[in-house]
């Protein structure tokens, strides 16, 4: 990053995207100033070589930027004192993607957002590119942090996963294709409410130039909204739905994806025969393929490779089969349409729910309740939930996961049903128990072979 050349820099957090940047700014010959609130990351970056220089005593005269990691608030509910400081010394603030549109590489961008179902569709996006010949590597909020991508030829595409927090802190990336597949309550705290929200997604899209593509999903009324919008102001967009037939764009209508970007629709595949269940797989696998054909690939050579996607972990992955009971491990859905998509998705449900509960609760997707046989809750959100699903489904309050894995498949044996699955869905943030869903869900994919070798 030779932007900031012999320049003082601040970056503060000292994350995988925090720790990108020092590398990428020292290369480029900054004088870069490092520091963390925690301070264990603090010392794994000072064993990384980084300098350390504490920004709250720091003299911020000449200082060119502050590289702030997503994680700290930028507006709500209050700026950092971090921020703060940057702002009364007239420091520009922006993140580690910004620093990556402003290196100009001579390469194609894809950049996908939303509430739910970003890392499917950047990976299988990524997926399908390589599939058909085009070198492509997938990052962002997903797998690598930006600046530690490797260098793609003029050919090649980056696949970014982009959450609001990332957007919001640019200025100048201007995207081949952006994606906006869905839009929920969520992280509203960090936004000021749903407008601050949905404002932070549409960032994406404003930066874009007029002959540039976006992808919408239309599936929901906010993003319905903003694909009204972009087409009232004269842009190339692209619908994309995973519940049926659309008069333009790419859609699945009962399993099968159909393009009629020109109008008549032509079948392209028949996604039942990949791994990717449920209408919300389904409008990210018509998002990633409008992706991929966009940017050059043989749509043929595309549908088929989107059956060849191998999934990714704690998204609907299937950890194991026991005395015909299937565990499905869908730790990331960490709020309430997150869990709708799963549960729409299955039959005879034994599901695990609960951790840190969010605002929006369970409430909104009781429709859905009748799937479940039996509910085992867990975490903070237990009793909550409970009085929810009471006199609707049956509840136990497992209380930890462990013991819900053990109790759902005694029950899920007991019941005998052909489709029984052991479904973690939690709709809840994992930090009472777990330090994040990954380890939620590493913990869940443990206790549920643990069950298999004792079978």
């Amino acid at each position: 990053m030779a932007a900031f050349a012999g320049s003082p820099v601040a970056v503060f957090g000292l994350g995988r995207s925090g720790l990108a940047a020092v590398r990428a700014l020292a290369a480029g010959g900054a004088n870069v100033r490092a520091w963390d609130d925690d301070p264990g990351q603090r010392e794994v970056a000072a064993a990384a070589g980084v300098v350390l220089d504490d920004l709250y005593a720091a003299d911020w005269h000449g200082v060119r930027a502050l590289v702030l990691s997503p994680g700290v608030p930028l507006h709500y509910p209050e700026p950092h004192e971090i921020v703060r400081l940057a702002h009364a010394h007239g420091t520009e603030i922006l993140g580690d993607v910004e620093l990556f549109a402003r290196a100009r590489l001579p390469t194609h961008v894809a950049a996908i957002t939303g509430t739910n179902g970003k890392s499917t569709t950047a990976a299988l996006a990524a997926s399908v590119l390589r599939a058909s010949g085009i070198e492509a590597v997938e990052g962002g909020n997903i797998g690598d942090a930006v600046l530690d991508l490797p260098k793609l030829d003029k050919a090649g595409v980056y696949v970014l996963e982009l959450s609001s927090y990332q957007i919001e802190l640019l200025t100048s990336l201007s995207a081949d294709v952006a994606v906006l597949l869905n839009l929920a309550p969520d992280h509203l705290d960090r936004h000021g409410g749903m407008g601050g929200y949905v404002a932070a997604k549409k960032r994406l899209f404003s930066l874009q130039s007029p002959e540039q593509v976006a992808v919408v999903g239309v599936d929901d009324g906010d993003s319905r909204s903003l694909f009204d919008e972009l087409i009232g102001a004269g842009r190339k967009v692209i619908a994309v739905s995973g519940n049926g037939p659309l008069e333009h764009g790419i859609y699945v209508d009962r399993g099968t994806l159909h393009d009629a970007r020109g109008g008549s629709p032509r079948e392209l595949t028949d996604l039942r025969d990949g791994i990717l269940r449920g209408a919300h797989n389904w409008q990210n696998a018509a998002a990633a393929f409008a992706v991929a054909t966009e940017l050059g690939c043989n749509e043929h050579v595309a549908a088929g490779a989107l059956l060849a996607f191998a999934g990714l972990p704690h998204r609907t992955e299937q950890v194991a089969e026991i005395s015909g009971v299937r565990f499905v491990n869908d730790s990331k859905a960490t709020n309430a349409d997150a869990a709708a998509h799963a549960l729409a998705a299955y039959d005879d449900i034994y599901w695990i729910a609960g951790g840190r509960p969010k605002e929006q609760g369970i409430e909104s997707f009781a429709p859905l309740f009748p799937r479940v046989c039996h509910a085992f809750l867990i975490g903070e959100a237990a009793e909550v939930f409970a009085e929810v699903l009471n006199g609707i489904v049956p509840v136990t309050l497992s209380g930890t996961l462990e013991r819900a894995v053990s109790e759902a498949f005694a029950a899920a044996k007991s019941g005998r049903r052909d489709s029984a699955v052991v479904l973690l869905s939690p709709a809840c943030a994992s930090f009472d128990q777990f330090s994040d869903f990954k380890a939620r869900g590493d913990a869940f994919r443990v206790f549920a072979q643990a069950l298999e070798e004792d079978a």
